[in-house]
């Protein structure tokens, strides 16, 4: 028998692997790798820095940030992913209005306010239950070991993002659209969007969770990317 295709995870802006929580280890034997989006303050350039070192083919899976990273290398490399599964994205350009908070935003990260800006900006839209301690001081915590500069480049590898709606509806592979049903930053419209774009994909909507659903609702999000790698 034939070894799985090894799982790729791509996590979202400002979060390493640990923002996947304890489900890699759920999913083996299949080898899985962690792919951080930090070596570039462009998405093409992301994407290339990645797949130079990834398998020849493999499941692609990325959440937020990293789902628009996984978008744009099915965009370079679509005879390479085998599977997709995109968490709490968005398929489309970035919106003039939030364009313009960037280059402010940034200004006051690399100025020393990562923490303010994380913690008043960023991290009060994460999460569907705000007392969720634990989970919001992990989120600091990845925000703090990746710092400033990745905060730059990731900023500006997303304000200036193309539009990937045409290499989602090119892709037939097997593939998952899951959302938080509290998500607030990627809205629940994109993700139907992204599923009438792939139909052949099952969209999930997670109880309980927002931007993060394996931190918050690990078993649901578990079992949908588990149906997706068997398919």
């Amino acid at each position: 028998m034939n070894d799985p295709l090894p799982l790729v995870l791509v996590p979202g802006m400002m979060c390493d692997a640990r923002m996947w929580g304890a489900l890699p280890a759920s999913l083996g034997p299949r080898a899985v790798r962690h792919a951080l989006p930090t070596g570039d303050e462009t998405l093409p350039g992301i994407a290339a820095s990645l797949l130079r070192d990834l398998p020849a083919r493999f499941a692609l899976a990325g959440l937020s940030m990293g789902g628009i990273v996984a978008m744009e290398m099915l965009a370079q490399a679509p005879g390479r992913i085998d599977r997709l599964a995109l968490l709490d994205t968005n398929p489309l350009a970035e919106l003039p209005e939030i364009r313009a908070r960037r280059e402010p935003q940034v200004a006051r990260v690399l100025a020393g306010g990562l923490d303010a800006v994380m913690q008043s900006e960023m991290m009060p839209h994460y999460l569907a239950d705000p007392s969720d301690t634990a989970t919001l001081a992990l989120c600091l915590d990845m925000a703090r070991s990746l710092g400033p500069e990745v905060f730059r480049r990731q900023s500006l590898a997303l304000r200036d993002r193309a539009d990937r709606t045409e290499t989602l509806r090119a892709f037939k592979g097997p593939a998952l659209v899951l959302t938080g049903a509290e998500d607030r930053l990627c809205p629940r419209d994109r993700h139907d969007l992204m599923h009438a774009l792939m139909p052949q994909s099952r969209l999930v909507v997670v109880k309980g969770a927002g931007h993060l659903p394996p931190l918050e609702q690990p078993a649901a999000t578990l079992a949908a990317l588990k149906e997706w790698l068997e398919t």
